[in-house]
């Protein structure tokens, strides 16, 4: 892998689950201000383009390993914020704020969440023999911008009321949708 179009049809690949995870959490977040962008757009992008790094860095050692839990991983992690977005969504009264999924620990979770494909990405480099960095940067690069169309996309949704207080349940199904999606691209359900 070596052209500069085959780096960005990867980074926008991987990105395409932080689009859909950040679109879920500008339908949960009542108000987004610029630091739910930068908070959102910050890990999403750091995580994908660490990541690949890391994953470059430990070689063919732990492929197997890998390739063989990532998924369930993913789909564990991004199940259980779901969870607490659609509890959220669904014991919380109108006037106060959902859980917001730009911060803390949940923004973490989210973050490592959507970037361990990004991991294999980066095993599969190293075993060609493929530089990191430039990949690993633009993968960062897209990932943040996509996280924050995602962002601004569900945040549109959610304040055409569309969806009224179910926003934030939209945004757990979704979010639970794409745990699933990666369990059945991963042949777990054939």
């Amino acid at each position: 892998m070596s052209s500069i179009f085959e780096w960005f049809a990867l980074a926008l690949a991987l990105s395409l689950d932080a689009f859909a995870v950040a679109a879920g959490a500008g339908c949960a977040v009542r108000e987004i201000r610029p630091i739910h962008y930068v908070r959102l757009c910050s890990a999403f992008g750091f995580f994908q383009f660490a990541m690949p790094v890391i994953g470059w860095s430990l070689g063919a050692a732990v492929q197997g390993e890998i390739e063989r839990w990532d998924h369930w991983i993913a789909f564990g992690l991004l199940a259980w914020i779901a969870w607490n977005l659609a509890r959220s969504a669904v014991q919380g009264d109108n006037d106060a704020p959902p859980a917001d999924p730009t911060a803390g620990r949940t923004l973490l979770v989210l973050a490592l969440a959507t970037s361990i494909d990004a991991l294999a990405a980066g095993l599969s480099l190293a075993l060609v023999g493929a530089s990191v960095w430039g990949p690993s940067v633009l993968i960062g690069v897209i990932c943040a911008v996509m996280t924050g169309s995602g962002l601004f996309l569900g945040q549109s949704i959610a304040t055409a009321r569309v969806l009224g207080r179910g926003a934030g349940f939209v945004g757990a199904c979704a979010l639970f949708g794409i745990g699933l999606k990666i369990l059945f691209e991963h042949g777990v359900f054939g």
